[in-house]
């Protein structure tokens, strides 16, 4: 598959877990590495970049272990990015299930 296609599906499901609840980045990526095969190389960048672009605000929390955990929770722009991609992604889907013939 295309690694800038894969990015781009990899970064939608960023923002969709990140949707559901607040995560520290370790967190996005045992929760997307379920599913897909990603690790912490593709991540964090994601992370960073979507922040930069103002999709997730950061915030720290302390731990037991030592260092605070830096958090990601989703913006209004986040929020208004998810819905697009989302409706995007299902336009695609279903042309090219009909282009198939699935």
């Amino acid at each position: 598959m295309n690694t800038q296609f894969k990015k781009g599906i990899i970064e939608m499901c960023v923002i969709r877990v990140i949707r559901q609840q607040d995560m520290y980045g370790y967190e996005v990526i045992a929760t997307l590495s379920r599913e897909l095969d990603v690790n912490e190389n593709t991540i964090y960048p994601i992370l960073r970049r979507l922040t930069e672009q103002g999709y997730f605000e950061t915030y720290s929390e302390p731990t037991n272990l030592g260092a605070p955990r830096k958090y990601y929770r989703i913006t209004a722009a986040g929020l208004n990015r998810d819905d697009e991609t989302r409706t995007e992604w299902r336009a695609f889907l279903n042309g090219v299930t009909k282009l198939m013939g699935d």
